[in-house]
């Protein structure tokens, strides 16, 4: 096997921006002039001339590497040219946290809030970066070779547009001049920076120009055009030069999706327009005249969208929040009711009203007339607005743009937004003083904003690398049958979700924009299941041969008439059907059907809320009309290692505060434990019930002791052992975790848990009588010696008892000896079988009955202890055990 090469030492490492230039490349070998014993790093380009000038020559003739030739702590000083911007180095990202490192910096281009902080910083607002080094040469008196005269050339002439550009100065001049003394070769330059289009450039440049269009950015003319391929186009900023000159344009901005990534390039001759601004805010640079940016993970649409908010908000602004707010606005304190913000809203036709300090004034939250008419409904008029308010909204001041408005409005969906002068109210926009500002300018707003827009991505590619085969054919299936049928099908909830987190789930939930009822009996007929239709809730469970369910729902909306209710059901479109869902996290849907599989819909933010790992409701009363999802929420906290948002446990602890709970049927509650207790840590969700109070709001008698975590703790290792040794019968987890959540209750107070609980009788008498055995058990085992006790004891001891009462006796015992022997019984003793059964019984005469089960009992034991090895030995103990057993019975009949 190779050795892997040695990482050289480069105590002084030179490099320059991403997608380098010439005059990076020029000015990272003049800097190599001032630090002489330095390793140049050249971290790439998108130019194809640029990367065959580098490749051919370059290397030979300076000390260029590859970053993975060094060893990234061994750099003590970095100097960078071109750039001032963190962002715009990550091939050298690792450098940047090794500790004392010192930085260089050589720009030409204006600050930025991403600019690093250097012990040297030399910026000049020259034509290029190249020429600030230039001048550092020639002042230290050092002299050129002929070909780095000429490269520092090219750099120069590139940057200025061969001394065309605006920018340029007279400082760039007199360093060109003193490059030629030096021998700059200015005919390699114009060889260099001409070019002849090949047939595929002139291909992209027709499609460039056939894709572009004017737009009218308050007064300026702007042209966006665009491209797309799959590969890289080499030269992409030259193409947008021979387009700027074929059409005098004086501002551009050329889009390119090459493959995964979105690249744009900027020229601008208008001094009001600012390119290179408008680039670093989509992560790029550049100059006021000409700039660049390289976007990932977005679509050509919405780089175009974020290009109309950054025009909007930076090119000659005129429309400010001022000039659209309406005031004074209408507010409530915040000590008032819920009852008195319906009766406020009412008054004046709200649909939302800011709620304000009643000490401070300042805004502290924002009431919606819904949600304060719902908690009303609900008999909650009575409580504090603090309660129900969002606190999670936007502000703004009065001098902020119109699309800073339009984002928080249309694109975060806030329908009121408070104005503010520092921290005092002056004023509110509602969405409908936008709209009704933009009902004439509808060009102003950006797709992406458009009200009601389903937020999409395709998510194809990931579906069918992490479903498999069989689930894939399913889906296509109700796809198609949709298309046929004319409705649209979606996946949804958990199932999408877990694709997101590439969890394993194929619990697949399908809605229809049509019958649901109907769509699932033509689909059970495709794949051969059968149909349990449920007319009421509209909806149909799918059950395939395999043992495989599809949950089918008709798209609906879901209201509670009271707290703590089962939903009424009304038809809706599947937005409306999300919006039902517990938690943003379950409110995805897939497209399935043909020509549209795989696009993701989002309305409510829910793949922002995975990225940030945060559980969030969709609204302020969720709780309130079904408190079961606060256990839900602790669960796929503790499931996905999320956090509850700071807005949903307000609500969470408003709705204990309630006494909600105390409303909840005892079989809704029990439910959601056993789901609780299904999970791969159930001691994570009980721990965080009990840090809410919740055990104690479910019934006093739960409260977690410091006892009851410890044997919780103690059965979650022991049902591990036992699923791995995949031994029968199956565990049933509630059973087992329920016996350590109540332990230590008394047997005359354990039936106000189960009843509380709404145990069927048999469930009830079933646990009761599973915890006499325990207890009998328990004080049998306290005398067991093993170097005495004799194995058929424990098996007697044992044998009665259900499955989980043993592991909870193992998981309860403190002495090794006993769980070594509980699991020598799981493991081998009770499979042990006798040789003789019920027909050897019958075969010698004995009548059937009881006495069966004492027998084979006895020859089990029997077997266990040596005494009946063999079949000839236990039936000769059958005999006699039947002689002892029918004497037994003659002396009591005669007595």
């Amino acid at each position: 096997m190779s050795t892997p090469p040695t990482k050289i030492s480069a105590p002084t490492v030179i490099t320059a921006h991403a997608n380098a230039d010439f005059d990076a490349l020029a000015g990272m070998v003049a800097a190599s002039k001032i630090y002489p014993d330095s390793v140049l790093i050249f971290p790439g380009s998108q130019e194809k001339n640029l990367r065959n000038f580098f490749i051919q020559s370059t290397t030979y003739l300076f000390n260029f590497k590859a970053f993975k030739e060094i060893d990234p702590k061994s750099v003590e000083l970095l100097v960078v040219v071109d750039t001032r911007q963190r962002s715009r180095i990550p091939h050298v990202r690792p450098v940047l946290d090794n500790e004392g490192l010192r930085i260089h910096l050589y720009d030409h281009h204006p600050d930025s809030d991403d600019d690093l902080p250097a012990e040297k910083s030399v910026v000049k607002k020259w034509g290029s970066s190249t020429a600030i080094l230039v001048e550092e040469i020639r002042e230290r008196g050092l002299t050129l070779t002929v070909e780095e005269a000429t490269l520092f050339g090219l750099g120069i002439y590139e940057d200025t547009g061969s001394f065309g550009f605006n920018t340029t100065t007279p400082h760039d001049f007199i360093a060109a001049g003193w490059l030629k003394s030096q021998g700059m070769d200015i005919e390699v330059i114009s060889d260099l920076l001409s070019h002849e289009l090949s047939a595929e450039q002139v291909t992209n440049l027709g499609e460039l120009l056939q894709n572009a269009r004017s737009y009218d950015i308050h007064g300026i003319d702007i042209i966006i055009t665009e491209i797309s391929t799959d590969k890289f186009v080499p030269d992409f900023a030259l193409l947008v030069h021979k387009l700027m000159d074929m059409e005098n344009i004086k501002i551009i901005f050329a889009l390119g999706r090459m493959s995964d990534r979105i690249h744009v390039v900027a020229r601008s001759k208008n001094p009001d327009v600012n390119v290179g601004q408008i680039c670093s805010s989509l992560g790029g640079g550049g100059h006021a005249v000409a700039a660049s940016a390289t976007v990932k993970d977005k679509t050509l649409a919405e780089v175009r969208d974020d290009l109309f908010a950054l025009f909007y908000s930076q090119i000659n602004p005129q429309i400010v929040v001022e000039n659209l707010m309406s005031r004074p606005a209408v507010t409530i304190e915040n000590d008032k009711l819920m009852g008195d913000a319906v009766e406020l809203m009412t008054r004046y036709g709200l649909k939302d009203v800011p709620v304000v300090s009643k000490d401070t004034k300042k805004c502290v939250g924002i009431m919606g007339h819904k949600t304060a008419d719902k908690a009303v409904s609900h008999g909650l008029g009575n409580v504090g607005l603090n309660e129900y308010m969002s606190r999670k909204f936007e502000t703004v001041e009065v001098e902020t743009d119109l699309y800073r408005v339009m984002e928080i409005i249309l694109g975060n969906r806030q329908r009121m937004l408070p104005v503010v002068d520092g921290e005092e109210l002056v004023g509110v926009i509602t969405r409908t003083d936008l709209m009704n500002m933009l009902i004439d300018e509808p060009a102003r707003i950006p797709e992406s904003l458009l009200p009601d827009r389903r937020r999409e991505r395709n998510i194809a590619s990931m579906v069918n690398n992490r479903l498999p085969q069989k689930m894939l054919d399913l889906l296509q299936v109700a796809g198609e049958l949709g298309k046929k049928l004319g409705w649209e099908i979606y996946a949804v909830g958990g199932f999408v979700r877990d694709i997101l987190l590439s969890r394993p789930n194929f619990d697949l939930d399908i809605v229809v924009e049509g019958d649901g009822i109907q769509f699932a009996k033509e689909l059970a007929n495709k794949l051969g299941g059968r149909v349990q239709a449920h007319t009421k809730f509209k909806t149909a469970v799918i059950i395939l041969d395999d043992g495989q369910r599809v949950d089918v729902a008709t798209a609906r909306l879901e209201y509670y008439e009271y707290p703590a209710a089962l939903p009424t059901v009304e038809l809706s479109s599947v937005k409306m059907d999300l919006y039902r869902r517990d938690f943003t996290i379950n409110s995805f849907a897939l497209r399935i059907n043909p020509g549209q599989f795989g696009q993701l819909v989002d309305f409510f933010g829910a793949e922002r809320d995975i990225k940030n790992r945060t559980i969030r409701v969709l609204h302020s009363l969720s709780f309130v009309e079904d408190p079961t999802r606060i256990l839900r929420a602790i669960r796929f906290e503790r499931r996905f290692d999320f956090q509850i948002g700071g807005q949903t446990m307000r609500l969470i602890k408003n709705a204990l505060n309630l006494e909600l709970f105390s409303k909840l049927s005892g079989t809704r509650i029990m439910h959601e434990l056993q789901l609780i207790m299904n999970e791969e840590d159930p001691l994570a969700c009980l721990n965080r019930m009990q840090e809410l109070d919740i055990m104690e709001a479910i019934h006093p008698l739960l409260t977690l002791s410091k006892d009851r975590v410890q044997i919780v703790a103690e059965l979650i290792k022991v049902h591990s052992w036992y699923k791995l040794l995949y031994l029968e019968p199956e565990i049933i987890p509630w059973k087992l975790y329920f016996l350590g959540m109540t332990m230590g209750i008394k047997r005359d107070q354990i039936s106000k848990v189960t009843t509380r609980l709404h145990f069927t009788n048999k469930e009830n008498r079933d646990f009761l009588q599973l915890r006499n055995m325990i207890g009998d058990a328990l004080m049998k085992l306290m005398g067991w010696r093993e170097d005495k006790s004799k194995l058929s004891r424990l098996y007697s001891i044992l044998h009665p008892i259900p499955i989980e009462g043993i592991l909870f006796l193992m998981a309860r015992s403190r002495k090794e000896h006993i769980r070594r022997n509980i699991s020598q019984y799981l493991t081998g003793l009770r499979y042990l079988t006798i040789e003789v059964d019920g027909k050897d019984l019958k075969g010698l005469g004995i009548e059937p009955g009881p006495i069966y089960t004492i027998i084979l009992d006895k020859l089990i034991v029997a077997k266990i202890d040596g005494r009946a090895d063999t079949r000839a030995a236990q039936l000769k103990l059958v005999k006699r055990l039947a002689r002892e057993m029918s004497t037994k019975d003659e002396q009591e009949s005669e007595s």
